[in-house]
């Protein structure tokens, strides 16, 4: 926080902001006097801002800024003979030490992010492949937990690498392209699972069928991007059984091995550029 100073106007004014100088939105600031009385309590507003009108008695005064997600932040300010403050920027860290982007929704950037998926193969090895076709959306709640995540992929736009196994992929084998040309997938809930890992619960729809399916997600930080903007980086991991989502079809080779694994390995890279307009490529 930095030292109060004299404000403007009457009353009390402060702003409230992440260690990397975002608003918090949903702060609140509470004052109390030297005996431990409240006698101001105020919200911020969507700039992190708050203001009182409210004059106060000449003192000293203890000023604690709370929000959900962050470590509460307290000084002490002076108020002068004209009954008003400035306490400046308080700063507020996310509790656990790590800074999230600020709340507002984010788009996801196709052309900087990838969504891939590992199958084994044979029993030895395995098989890479990746969605070229998707779009999806981010929306960071000022509560992290009501924060909500929504993507489609196209099907058809399965990518291994071969043409003869992609067109068995986008057959009614697996993927079946012409009846279930869309995979969307739905967040339900948010939950903290390390200082910069979240599990992401949520509803996979895919082959036509819809399945609770929960993202391991990795928050990798935030900063400007050549083009004016602000992006976000997150990396995400799921496990699907191909069963779950009625994909039954296997081949059996030598020894009773199949060639194609019952479980994939879904593996997300995603860049979000703050707001609703396209990114740049």
């Amino acid at each position: 926080m930095t030292t109060p100073g004299i404000g403007a106007g009457t009353g009390l004014r402060a702003q409230v902001r992440t260690r990397d100088g975002w608003a918090v939105q949903h702060a609140v600031l509470t004052v109390t006097d030297m005996t431990g009385s409240q006698v101001l309590r105020a919200p911020a507003d969507g700039d992190g801002g708050v203001r009182s009108e409210e004059p106060l008695a000449p003192g000293a005064y203890t000023v604690i800024v709370t929000a959900v997600g962050y470590a509460p932040a307290a000084s002490t300010a002076m108020v002068t003979a004209s009954g008003r403050a400035d306490v400046g920027t308080v700063v507020l860290a996310r509790q656990g030490g790590v800074e999230l982007p600020p709340p507002g929704v984010w788009t996801l950037d196709p052309a900087h992010s990838s969504v891939a998926a590992v199958a084994q193969h044979l029993g030895i090895s395995s098989v890479h492949g990746r969605f070229t076709d998707f779009a999806g959306r981010i929306v960071i709640a000022g509560d992290l937990a009501d924060s909500r995540v929504e993507a489609v992929i196209r099907a058809e736009s399965v990518d291994t690498g071969n043409a003869l196994r992609d067109g068995h992929l986008k057959s009614p084998d697996f993927l079946d392209v012409e009846r279930f040309p869309e995979i969307r997938y739905r967040s339900t809930g948010l939950t903290p699972a390390g200082p910069d890992r979240w599990t992401v619960h949520g509803e996979l729809s895919l082959h036509g069928v819809a399945r609770e399916v929960a993202l391991d997600l990795v928050y990798l930080g935030t900063g400007p991007d050549p083009w004016g903007g602000v992006r976000a980086a997150f990396r995400a991991t799921a496990e699907l059984r191909r069963e779950d989502f009625a994909m039954n079809y296997n081949q059996v080779v030598a020894a009773g091995i199949a060639a194609i694994g019952t479980t994939l390995r879904v593996e997300l890279d995603v860049q979000a550029v703050q707001g609703e307009s396209l990114p740049a490529v």
